[in-house]
């Protein structure tokens, strides 16, 4: 039983997991996807995730404690220059696992973990479904303008000979009450 074991050990000594775990955070950030097993990628969420939130404030002192946890300047880099500014406004969960399937050799499960703010498919499909307004059964709106122009040079003869035929039944009906 777990009881309160927050650290997934991952098979490997102190050194080896802190070395690889830098080393799979610095390739997340570089090419913002990666694929590995299900325990590394959750074991590298809880490692990645707060240097994502250290890097919104770009100060030397945050830089400093970035590069102790990742030891790659590039990758440092990239994660203040351009990663800080498209995460700017979310409070967190910048990562999503993706499950891909079976590895064939061990048959451990493999996921494609990356940044959220980079799935450029995933955006596409998010800004076309906020292009929806309405769920009525309407057509595009230039469609719908100009069938409501031809409907209204029809209708508007048809309108102006119902409301002759009214006066015409009316002026009777009033000359009669006069009478």
């Amino acid at each position: 039983m777990r009881h309160g074991c927050k650290v997934n050990k991952l098979s490997r000594t102190h050194a080896h997991r802190v070395a690889m775990l830098s080393n799979m955070a610095s390739s997340l950030i570089l090419h913002k996807r990666i694929e590995t097993t299900l325990a590394k990628a959750r074991a590298l969420r809880g490692y990645v995730e707060p240097l994502i939130t250290k890097s919104k404030t770009d100060s030397t002192h945050q830089r400093r404690i970035v590069f102790s946890y990742l030891q790659n300047k590039e990758a440092v880099t990239e994660l203040f220059r351009e990663v800080s500014g498209k995460v700017a406004t979310r409070n967190g969960g910048y990562t999503r696992i993706l499950k891909v399937g079976r590895r064939l050799g061990d048959g451990a499960e493999m996921v494609m973990m990356e940044l959220v703010d980079y799935n450029e498919n995933l955006l596409k499909e998010a800004k076309t479904e906020k292009a929806k307004t309405t769920r009525r059964g309407r057509a595009k709106k230039s469609e719908t303008v100009e069938t409501a122009n031809k409907q209204a040079k029809v209708e508007e003869p048809a309108i102006a000979q119902v409301e002759e035929e009214v006066k015409v039944e009316e002026t009777p009906a009033s000359e009669e009450k006069a009478e």
